[in-house]
């Protein structure tokens, strides 16, 4: 396992990214100053944002099905946790982005080559009243909803 949204499992076998990158901010507040440089102040943590990308080869990993779980879970605008195969874990995470291109494709339009881009935005963590529903969504896997 490379890493787990709420109960989506990032791994070979689905959307297996070969990059993460991350970018965080943080808020600075300036006031402008007759002859001289602006002042500043720090007004608090800014965005932090993770970015997942790579291509998938659906003969040999996840597909267009696999991105439409994500798509699945954004619809819902939920937060979900965020964990690496390590165990370290990142907090709540909402899905903001998923880009998707399709090429080399087969006679009946399916794409033999899917790169594609996910992004993620942090949360706040204490906003439990935001979480993703883990437990509706586990059990719809083990029905094969989203087999």
């Amino acid at each position: 396992m490379l890493m787990a949204l709420g109960m989506f499992v990032f791994e070979t076998s689905t959307v297996p990214y070969q990059q993460l990158q991350r970018r965080t901010e943080w808020r600075h507040a300036s006031q402008s100053r007759v002859g001289d440089r602006p002042a500043y102040q720090f007004i608090g943590q800014g965005a932090d944002t993770i970015t997942l990308s790579g291509t998938l080869y659906p003969e040999l990993t996840g597909g267009r099905v696999d991105l439409d779980q994500i798509r699945d879970m954004a619809d819902q605008g939920k937060a979900w946790p965020l964990v690496e195969g390590s165990g370290r874990q990142y907090g709540l995470w909402v899905v903001t982005g998923v880009d998707e291109t399709s090429s080399t494709l087969f006679r009946d339009g399916a794409a033999a080559k899917i790169e594609f881009s996910l992004t993620l935005e942090h949360v706040d963590d204490n906003q439990t009243d935001r979480l993703g529903d883990l437990t509706l969504y586990s059990a719809a896997l083990l029905q094969g909803a989203y087999a």
